[in-house]
Order: C-alpha cells, then structure tokens, then sequence
C-alpha cells in the first residue's frame, strides 16, 4: 500500500513526533511523509520517505502563518505549497492519505488541503481512502459552533474514518467536539500513541552518564521549547536546594527554546546539570530517570506512562488541553499537576524530593497501545 501521510507541526513537536511513531510502525508499505514546518532533526526508517513544503508556522499567539522563507509573500508560499501537494498526489496516486489533525484542527492549512481532498473524492481509478489523524483532546476555538459544523459538513463529505489517538475510558473526544453524534463515517479509538523504550535503555543511559545505583537522575523537558522556558528555568533552580542526596539533572529544552533562554539556562546550571537541545534517545533517558519534570504534552505524557517513571507536569496554560489530560491522570494517581506557584523554586524542590521518593509504576490502566492499532485499523481498511 502507498500511504501520503500530511503531518504539520505549526509551533512544537508533538504531532509530528506522533506521526513519525505511525510512519515507523507501517514497515510493511511505502510511506511518503508530507511536513511543512520547522525542521526538526530526526531519523526515518528506509520505507518512509519526506516530501518537504516550503516552511509554515505559527507565531506564539496562534493568530497567524508566518514562515522563514526570504524574498517570497506569504500568498506566493502558499500557491507555491499548493501547486505542490497537489502534484505530489497526481504524480504518486496513493492508496491511502493519512491527514494529521484535519479538519478537526489546522484550518489556516485549508488553502492547500481542501484542493486535495475534493480532488480525492472526485478521483475513482484508482481511489484513495481518507483517514483523520485525531487525538484525545481538541482545543478550543472562539468560534466553535460555526467551526464544528463545518468539520462534520467536510468529515461525512470527504472522509471514510477517524482514528482518535486516545482511551475513551480516560477522555472521549465528544468531551470536546460538540456535535460527535453528527460525524456519519466510522470513529475509532485506537488507544494512545505511547512508544516503549528499548530493552535494558534505562541502564544503558546510566552506564553511559557514570551513575552510580544510590544517584537520583532527574529529566526536564519542554516538548518543542517554544514555551517551555519558565518550567526549566525553575527546575535548575530548584535542583540546587534538593536535599535527596546524590542527583544528576538532565535538561532537555526543546529544539526551539529562544537561544538567549538556552544560554541563560547553561549560565545558571550548577554542577551535577546537562543542558542541550534534544534527544532522539528521549525514551530511553526517561527510562533511566527517578523523576521526570515537563511540560503537559501527549506526547511527553505518554512517554511518562510508558516508562513508568513519576512524573510532575506543568500544563501549557493558552488553551484545556494539556490540563484536561493532566488532570484526568492526576485523578488516577499517575503523576502531579504542578501549578503557576509550584514553580517557586523552594516549593518545586520539596515537590521534586517528594516525587523522588515515590516508585515507578509497572500497570496504568489506560491502553497505550496506539500504534499497533493505527496499523491495523489501516490495513484492514475495506472501502
């Protein structure tokens, strides 16, 4: 099967890192991965191949596309990224098109999407299947009754299934899309995407970092960095008035941490803290940690569930939904919501030796199993 899989990261990681977990999983055919945002250094196995579109994202405010491209409009990006996906599909005539988010979420991208899809449906030797890529939560919009009536209109209209990325026993996404009931095509919960780490990882790491057995690692992290600063900068602090005995702190900001909040971070890190950009190995150092310390993401947060490690998370507070999933967790005992005020550095070390003290969990409850179920929900797909 030939899959073109449309996956726009707009201001941090965690959807295209979801998507890449998919890509990865659907060994057994030919994938062509469509991106479209700030590049993000990653490995893709041999059976997936990136077609790139000219850089969009959006500013910190989510009210506009901006791009890093020089000596173009943003009206001649978008016809250039346009006339480009649509070539992609004529050229390639997949079997499948995979759409990350669509048309739950990315409406600023409808200039280049809506030509596809409609092209698509009108399309019928050979046809190509359309799948909604979803997670568990969507996030809100100002408008929302106009916007999730035109959802449903382009959903029973152009597309043949959603797959949610989530454990309806945890969050349903009804919770968060009004008009559910109205969707006419098939909804599948397939469960969260959460990767396990490679066997043995976490003693791996520890070997690699000198650790001793009585030393305490610790991991903060901040997704994409665009909005991670305050947490890590609150977590150097606090390690340094941590009374746990032996710690190491590991940060990792995020590609896309402002560069003067980078070097602020290494200026003020005391000795036992490693601060860099990024990991492709991020797993497996949370399966070496005692404590991790992050941002709320879904991606994040299931890397945390899968590895078992405890956990304080600090929810991005512009829109529900990291708190929304952070709190159900909470709920269940899985991790710690931090709060604005937890992040004073007295009150967020007496948090982090606390947590410290606390062992890593083996069962969690919620189905984790997102990628396998994705693969299959894909290929035993019958038009």
């Amino acid at each position: 099967m030939k899959i073109i899989q449309y996956c726009q990261n707009v201001l941090g990681v965690g959807h295209l890192f979801r998507g890449l977990e998919i890509c990865r999983a659907l060994s057994e055919h030919e994938v062509i991965l469509v991106t479209g945002g700030p590049p993000v250094e990653t490995t893709l196995p041999a059976h997936v191949r990136e077609f790139c579109l000219p850089i969009l994202q959006m500013d910190h405010a989510f009210k506009r596309l901006i791009s890093t491209e020089k000596n173009m409009t943003l009206d001649q990006i978008k016809k250039v990224r346009q006339k480009k996906l649509r070539a992609l599909f004529e050229a390639e005539k997949p079997d499948l098109f995979l759409v990350e988010l669509f048309p739950f979420g990315r409406r600023a991208f409808r200039f280049e999407l809506d030509p596809v899809v409609k092209a698509l449906r009108k399309r019928r030797s050979p046809s190509c299947a359309i799948f909604s890529s979803v997670r568990d939560i969507l996030v809100e919009k100002k408008d929302y009754i106009k916007h999730e009536a035109k959802v449903v209109k382009i959903l029973n209209r152009y597309f043949d299934r959603v797959l949610v990325h989530a454990d309806p026993d945890l969050v349903e996404i009804r919770e968060t899309f009004g008009p559910f009931d109205d969707i006419a095509i098939p909804v599948e919960y397939t469960g969260y995407i959460a990767p396990r780490p490679p066997a043995q990882a976490g003693e791996r790491i520890r070997n690699q970092m000198g650790m001793d057995d009585g030393e305490n690692l610790i991991v903060a992290s901040a997704g994409g960095g665009n909005v991670g600063a305050p947490l890590l900068a609150a977590v150097v602090q606090a390690f340094s008035r941590l009374k746990n005995g032996d710690s190491r702190l590991q940060v990792f900001t995020g590609p896309f941490l402002d560069s003067r909040d980078f070097d602020d971070l290494r200026r003020m890190a005391p000795d036992g803290v490693q601060v860099d950009r990024f990991t492709e190995d991020f797993m497996s150092f949370l399966a070496a940690a005692d404590l991790s310390v992050s941002m709320g993401g879904y991606n994040t947060t299931m890397n945390i569930l899968a590895t078992g490690v405890p956990a304080l998370l600090w929810p991005f507070s512009t829109n529900r939904e990291q708190r929304l999933r952070a709190q159900r967790l909470a709920d269940r005992g899985l991790l710690t919501v931090l709060e604005d005020a937890d992040l004073q550095p007295d009150r967020l070390a007496a948090l982090m030796a606390a947590t410290l003290s606390q062992p890593a969990r083996s069962e969690v409850g919620i189905d984790l199993n997102g990628v396998a179920n994705t693969v299959r929900a894909i290929e035993t797909w019958q038009g």
